[in-house]
Parts: C-alpha cells; structure tokens; sequence
C-alpha cells in the first residue's frame, strides 16, 4: 500500500497527517503504525493523525502515539488536524471535528494560526504529594482530554526532563494508565514556561497542547495566574491559553498557536512492514 502523508508541527510538536476519508489505513496494526512513526527507521514523530469521515461532524481525528496506540485527545494534533482537514477541503475554516474525547471546535485564524476549544477540564487534585526515589514531590493533577501531573520550579534549566518523568510516569499514584508529566516555571501572572515528558512518547515533548493548557489551568485555579497565559514550549514557541471564569474554575478553554506544514511524501508500507522480520 502506497502511503501518501503531510508532515505538520504545531509549536515544534511533529506529526504525520494522513487523509483516511476512504478508511483504508490500517491504522489498528499498532505494530505497523510504531514503525511509520519510529524516528530513525520510519518517517519520524510524536503522533500519527488521520482525518475520516464522521457523521457527528466535519470530520473524525483519529491520533496514535509513536507506540501505535489511540490517544483520546492531543491539543497541537488537533490544531494541526483543523489546518490539513480544511486544506483537503474535509472542514471550513470554522469547523467541529469529532474526537475520542468529545467533539471539538476549531478556527483557522490565518495562515500559521489554528485556534481550538479544548475539552473541560476533569479531575483536578491540587497540592498532590507522591515519593518518587526516596523524596517528596508536590505537584497539581489534572486531566485535559489526557491526564497531567503539573510540578513547579523555580527554574527549568537543567531539570531531568527524561529521568524524573519517567519515574512519574509509571508511577503507581496513576496506574494503570500513567500521566504526562509537566515541569513549569512561572515567570509573571500571565506567563510561563513548560517542558513535558510525554506518555507514549516516552521522551520530551518539543511541545504538548494538553500540558499547556493544564499547566495554564492549575496556574491560574491554584497559584494566582492570571487569562490569557502564554506557555513557552520546550521548543521556544508560544502557546496562548484562555478560558471563561465560573464559578472559580476555567470553562470554555481554547489553545492557540502556530501550525506549519514540513514536507509532504509517500512511502510503501510493505516495505516498511519488511522490517518486522528483523524484530527479535
């Protein structure tokens, strides 16, 4: 099968698009998706995305991690998605995609810039304390559309993105599902910086739209941030945050921020399959 794809990024956070309006990607060979997906021997990225057909909406994003699984929501992925739904004439520039999350709205504001109404935040527990190798770590928990555990620093540098967020990850406090794991330094009331360690990914994140606007949520609910946010990713780009104000909780939340198509290509996934025989 002859694979036609788009490489996209939002804010440094890479992606393969693919139009599956005819639903012949075998997208559930979670193998074969892994490979597609690996950086040094497939195309290379943080997600797959498929655009299909929906009879709920313009159209259905689906989203696979690098390990071939489904994801139920990723915020860059989805403003990536509205960009190359409208480009293929799936969706208008004002359009509602369906997600595993929920549906969701999206707005091309221009040429690099997608806007998105997120889903509500779930599941909040501020002030959260677990012990990871032999100390305290206090962080806010979060779910997005995916689950976050948000942990503030006086500063980003030389932070064990990898090593400590890991350990986070496969904690036990968030079995079986694991959490994406936020590192956040605030630098006024209306901005901050964020690096991510991603679940699926397994690494750093160039950037994670559900990071952001989790670490814009927990700032502004439990730390006396202030809307909109700006989140500088780990990639250096600026992601804006806002919401309504109810009731002291964010409602109506929206990401926005650069996308950008890469490159497109094609690639044969029998050959790409030809690989499994090398796998021990």
């Amino acid at each position: 099968m002859i694979l036609h794809f788009t490489k996209m990024h939002g804010a440094a956070n890479d992606f393969v698009m693919i139009d599956d309006r005819e639903g012949t990607v075998p997208w559930q060979d979670y193998v074969l998706m892994s490979l597609l997906a690996a950086r040094r021997t497939g195309v290379g990225c943080e997600g797959i995305i498929l655009i299909q057909q929906s009879n709920r909406a313009d159209f259905r994003m689906r989203f696979l991690n690098p390990d071939g699984t489904e994801v139920d929501m990723c915020g860059n992925g989805a403003r990536c998605a509205a960009w190359f739904a409208h480009k293929i004439g799936a969706a208008p520039r004002s359009m509602t995609m369906e997600t595993s999350c929920g549906l969701l709205d999206a707005e091309i504001q221009d040429a690099c810039n997608v806007k998105v109404w997120m889903p509500e935040a779930t599941a909040r527990s501020y002030g959260m304390v677990i012990h990871v190798d032999g100390r305290a770590v206090e962080g806010d928990y979060i779910n997005t559309g995916v689950p976050h555990f948000v942990i503030r620093m006086d500063s980003l540098d030389g932070v064990d993105v990898v090593g400590l967020g890991r350990s986070i990850r496969l904690h036990p406090a968030f079995a079986p599902e694991g959490v994406n794991v936020d590192f956040v330094a605030q630098r006024d009331a209306d901005h901050l910086a964020i690096r991510t360690y991603e679940r699926g990914v397994e690494a750093e994140s160039g950037a994670c739209g559900t990071g952001a606007v989790a670490a814009a949520v927990t700032a502004v609910e439990a730390h006396a941030g202030t809307l909109p946010m700006a989140v500088r990713t780990g990639g250096g780009f600026i992601l804006t945050v806002d919401a309504d104000w109810r009731a002291n909780h964010c409602t109506g939340l929206t990401l926005t921020g650069p996308v950008k198509e890469v490159y497109q290509g094609t690639i044969d996934l029998a050959l790409l399959g030809n690989d499994l025989a090398n796998l021990e």
